[in-house]
């Protein structure tokens, strides 16, 4: 258990469109204001370390926490969809970890965002919304890890992120992807029958819908501010 108020974290939040990086006290506490780069392209690995390590120049941390758009073990990526190739088995724990001098937690967004919004009572389904489909799962604030529902098919013969994800919206419009959102809501109740599902990402604030009673919307700091849950696991 930890006590000392002063270790501070660096939560980054690495998304297909843009990465962010905030500092954390134990409490998780934002000490500093949120920074933002676009994700450099081609978003390889190399170029979005230099980005992170850029974002960091000034901030004082002892730790850092990463939520990664793509598989996650033991701080190697297995898949990014949205970003490239090179991402596939690459160990960005000890890259990053090699480049900015402190110890390194990686997790897929999804679940650095859950860990920042869930209640940790019953089945909670975190579903994030932005270039991609992100999804966590947890049950009594335990993670199902590498939950990669946004692949899955979902109708018409295409996935959650074929149909959910940000190309998807710029092609459709608000009004048909809200009946889409609307019909996977449905969808994932039969599925999971979760207590609560959780919408964030950076495509969350074009919900228009009228949603169910247990399911909210969640702000995009969420997902920095479950950096800090990843060293009390």
């Amino acid at each position: 258990m930890e006590t000392n108020e002063y270790i501070r974290t660096l939560s980054v939040d690495i998304g297909g469109s843009g990465i962010k990086v905030i500092v954390l006290d134990t409490a998780g506490n934002p000490q500093t204001e949120r920074a933002r780069v676009e994700t450099p392209q081609p978003a390889k690995p190399e170029t979005v370390i230099s980005a992170i390590a850029q974002l960091a120049v000034g901030c004082e941390f002892d730790r850092v926490s990463v939520g990664f758009p793509g598989v996650v073990r033991s701080g190697v990526t297995q898949t990014a969809v949205n970003l490239d190739s090179e991402w596939i088995g690459f160990d960005l724990g000890t890259a990053l970890s090699q480049r900015l001098g402190k110890p390194v937690r990686v997790v897929n967004d999804a679940d650095m965002q859950g860990l920042g919004a869930i209640s940790r009572q019953g089945v909670e389904l975190v579903v994030t919304l932005g270039t991609g489909f992100g999804s966590a799962l947890f049950v009594d604030g335990k993670l199902v890890p590498n939950l990669e529902m946004g692949h899955h098919e979902f109708r018409k013969g295409e996935t959650y992120e074929q149909q959910l994800g940000r190309a998807a919206l710029e092609d459709v419009g608000v009004k048909k992807w809200n009946t889409r959102l609307e019909k996977a809501i449905a969808s994932l109740q039969h599925l999971f029958n979760y207590d609560y599902l959780y919408l964030g990402g950076g495509e969350a604030k074009k919900v228009t819908l009228e949603l169910p009673s247990n399911v909210k919307i969640i702000p995009n700091m969420s997902g920095l501010l479950g950096g800090i849950a990843l060293w009390r696991e």
